[in-house]
């Protein structure tokens, strides 16, 4: 399958995301039609070393890990400090070069296109708000399960909401006030979670909550 969105958060080396990441600053999540409600994004912990939570994720990792949207790659760094073999993806220039000053292996694309290895990986990443990505959960879910092996997992942080189920067009604006273009999103309770894996022919395995954030791990 492919899906190509025309713009992509992240996407453009002088959009807000690049800018937050230099700075380690934060960025504002909107949604013109709901111009009351704003999730702020904190891009300095996505910089920081994985917390106790983050390597939590790796646990039960059986083989190599993909990082799908892996941000300036801690968790890369995280699974190569416990010597399991790690690829983050991500479309920010930016943030690959980072991953990549850390000690990471990162390319630059869009998880709709053709990745390494593809069909092979022991687990693949969606964290971070990254089910959000493409502004289709249930074309991401079956992306993502194509990448990883039969028996593989797909390790998805979801919305603390359980109900929250929105697909939009979201900007992402920075401390500045540097807004990006449009581009497709989406928000992604436990809820809705579990009907666009089943649609995407993956099965709920189990889910929790630590630290404030929720958690499913889907089996393909």
């Amino acid at each position: 399958m492919t899906m190509h969105a025309p713009v992509s958060f992240g996407a453009g080396g002088g959009e807000p995301y690049a800018r937050a990441l230099r700075s380690d600053g934060r960025l504002r999540l909107t949604d013109p039609d709901r111009p009351d409600v704003v999730t702020t994004m904190d891009v300095g912990r996505w910089s920081a070393a994985a917390d106790r939570v983050d390597r939590s994720l790796l646990d039960d990792a059986d083989g190599p890990v993909i990082d799908i949207g892996c941000g300036p790659g801690r968790m890369l760094v995280a699974a190569r400090n416990r010597g399991i073999p790690a690829l983050g993806v991500d479309v920010s220039a930016e943030a690959v070069a980072i991953a990549q000053r850390s000690g990471g292996t990162a390319i630059q694309g869009s998880v709709f296109d053709a990745v390494p290895d593809e069909g092979h990986w022991d687990t693949a990443l969606v964290i971070d708000g990254n089910i959000g990505i493409g502004g289709d959960p249930a074309a991401l879910l079956e992306r993502c399960g194509e990448i990883v092996r039969a028996g593989g997992r797909v390790i998805v942080e979801t919305n603390p909401d359980p109900l929250a189920d929105r697909m939009y067009t979201a900007r992402v604006v920075d401390a500045d006030g540097h807004e990006s273009a449009g581009f497709p999103w989406a928000e992604v309770g436990l809820d809705a979670l579990h009907r666009h894996a089943a649609d995407a022919g993956l099965v709920a395995r189990q889910s929790w909550t630590v630290a404030g954030r929720s958690f499913c791990e889907l089996m393909a």
